[in-house]
C-alpha cells in the first residue's frame, strides 16, 4: 500500500524520501555555502535555510489539511452508497487520522476538525498555511477562536485576517488568538457570550503527575479571579522578596508555596486583593458598544462582560479607580495615559505596557518584564513612549548581544503613525514588530 502512487504522482514512499533527502541537503548546502573560514555567512545561510524548512513544515500541515478532508468525505461517501445509517458515516475516521499522523484518537479528531474548518469556511488561512506563511498551530488558534461563529462570520474573521499575509505578520500565538476573538466578539457578540457561560460550567480543579515526585495543580476559572489570583501571589511574593523574607526561594517557589500555605489554612493575604485592569473603549463603555475591552496580560472580552463587571465593582464594596488614556480616534494608538503617580517613569512604563501588551519582539507573547529604549540611553535616545517599548526578560537580554539593533520606523498607508520597531539581528536578518490595535474611541466632531 505504501508504495501505490496516486495517479501519476509521487507514491507516499517517494515523498518520505523526496523529504528526507531536502533535510539532508539543507544541513550540508549550509556548510558548504558559508565556507569553512566564513562562519558569519554560513551562520546567514543557516538562518535561511531554518526559515525554509519552518515554511515546508507550514506547506506540508496544509497538504494533510486537504488531504485529511478527502479521506473523511471518500469514507462517508462510500457508507452512505452503500445504505448505511447516517450516524455511522463518522465513526472511525479521526481514529484513522490520528493513527495515520502517529497520534492519538484525540488528536486525530481534532486533525479532521481543523482540516473541515480550513477547507470549507477559511481558504485564506488554509492558503497562508500552504504557502508557509502560516504555522499550524496558529490556524489552530483561528478556528478555535471562530468555533462559535456562523460560516458567514467565520469567512469574514478568515478575510480580515488572513487574505493579507502582512496582517499576521511577526504576531505571537497569543495575539493571534486576540485578533480572532476580538473580532468574533464584534461580528456576534451574543455567540461569544453564550460561549463564556457555557465555559463557566466547566470550571475545576485538577490535578496530574510530573516528574521527579511533583504534580501539575490546575485550576479553570473565570478569567477575571484567575488574574486576581495569580496577580495577588506575584505582589505578595515581590513584597517577601523585597522585605528579605525570601530565605533563597525564587519568585515562583514562594508563589507556590503561598497558594498551599493559603489553601489549607496556614497563611493569610499580605494586604488587600490587586486589581484587574480593564481598558475599555468610551463606546463601549457608555454608549453600549460591542466593541470588545482589553484585559492586560489576559486578551479581548466582550464589552458585555466588561460592563457588567464594571457595574458590579461600582455597585459593591470593591475600590473602583477610573484612569483615562488618549488615543488617535483614527487608529486607536494610544498617544498619552492620565497618572495618578508622582513618578513620571511609573506612568510612562503603565502606558507602554498597555500599549504594548507583550513582548514586542516578533512571535513572542511573554508578560513584559522591562522597559527598553530603542534608541539606547547612552546613545542620546530619549526616554519616551515614542523611543520605549516593553520587552520580556529573556528578548531583552537577547537584544544586549553582540550584533542586534532595534530601530524606530516609519510606515506607510494603514500603518502610518503606528510605533513600527525594527529588529536586526547579528546575521542581518530584519523583522518588524507593531503593537496590537486599541479600541477605538468615540469621533468627535469639529467646533463651529
Amino acid at each position: 500500500m505504501d508504495d501505490e502512487s496516486c495517479g501519476d504522482g509521487l507514491s507516499p514512499n517517494d515523498i518520505r524520501r523526496f523529504l528526507t533527502h531536502i533535510a539532508a541537503i539543507a544541513v550540508s548546502s549550509t556548510k558548504a555555502e558559508g565556507g569553512v573560514d566564513d562562519d558569519g555567512a554560513a551562520a546567514a545561510v543557516a538562518v535561511e535555510t531554518i526559515t525554509a524548512l519552518e515554511e515546508l513544515k507550514a506547506a506540508a500541515a496544509g497538504a494533510q489539511a486537504v488531504l485529511t478532508t478527502q479521506v473523511a468525505d471518500t469514507i462517508r461517501r462510500r457508507r452512505r452508497d452503500a445504505g448505511r445509517p447516517a450516524a455511522r458515516w463518522n465513526t472511525g475516521i479521526a481514529t484513522q487520522i490520528g493513527l495515520a499522523r502517529k497520534d492519538s484518537p484525540h488528536r486525530g479528531n481534532t486533525h479532521l476538525g481543523l482540516a473541515r474548518a480550513l477547507t470549507a469556511e477559511m481558504p485564506h488561512t488554509l492558503g497562508q498555511l500552504r504557502r508557509g506563511d502560516l504555522s499550524e498551530w496558529r490556524a489552530t488558534i483561528l478556528v478555535r477562536e471562530t468555533a462559535c461563529l456562523t460560516a458567514e462570520d467565520r469567512r469574514l474573521v478568515d478575510d480580515r485576517l488572513c487574505a493579507d499575509p502582512a496582517v499576521l505578520t511577526g504576531t505571537g500565538d497569543s495575539t493571534v488568538a486576540a485578533m480572532a476573538a476580538r473580532l468574533a466578539a464584534e461580528l456576534d457578540a451574543a455567540a461569544v457570550a453564550r460561549r463564556k457561560a457555557r465555559a463557566d460550567q466547566h470550571r475545576r480543579v485538577t490535578v496530574r503527575p510530573a516528574p521527579d515526585f511533583m504534580g501539575h495543580l490546575g485550576a479553570l476559572l473565570p478569567m477575571d479571579r484567575a488574574v486576581c489570583v495569580w496577580a495577588t501571589l506575584r505582589r505578595d511574593a515581590d513584597t517577601l522578596i523585597a522585605t528579605g523574607d525570601a530565605d533563597g526561594r525564587t519568585r515562583d517557589q514562594i508563589m507556590a508555596d503561598l497558594l498551599v500555605e493559603r489553601t489549607i489554612g496556614l497563611a493569610h493575604p499580605l494586604s488587600p486583593p490587586v486589581a484587574v485592569q480593564v481598558v475599555i473603549s468610551d463606546q463601549s463603555l457608555l454608549a453600549g458598544s460591542d466593541i470588545p475591552a482589553e484585559v492586560p496580560g489576559y486578551g479581548p472580552i466582550p464589552a458585555a462582560a466588561a460592563r457588567q463587571w464594571i457595574h458590579d465593582a461600582v455597585t459593591s464594596d470593591t475600590a473602583v479607580t477610573l484612569r483615562k488614556l488618549y488615543a488617535r480616534p483614527t487608529d486607536g494608538h494610544l498617544t498619552a495615559v492620565e497618572s495618578v503617580a508622582r513618578c513620571f517613569p511609573t506612568g510612562l512604563a503603565r502606558l507602554i505596557d498597555l500599549r504594548d501588551r507583550t513582548c514586542r519582539t516578533p512571535w513572542c507573547d511573554a508578560p513584559i518584564r522591562h522597559h527598553d529604549h530603542i534608541t539606547p540611553h547612552e546613545d542620546g535616545g530619549p526616554t519616551t513612549a515614542d523611543n520605549g517599548l516593553g520587552l520580556c526578560a529573556a528578548c531583552n537580554l537577547a537584544k544586549q548581544g553582540d550584533g542586534w539593533a532595534t530601530t524606530r520606523t516609519d510606515d506607510t498607508g494603514a500603518h502610518a503613525d503606528v510605533h513600527t520597531v525594527e529588529f536586526r539581528t547579528p546575521t542581518g536578518h530584519t523583522y518588524r514588530s507593531r503593537p496590537p490595535a486599541q479600541p477605538l474611541p468615540m469621533p468627535h466632531r469639529k467646533a463651529g
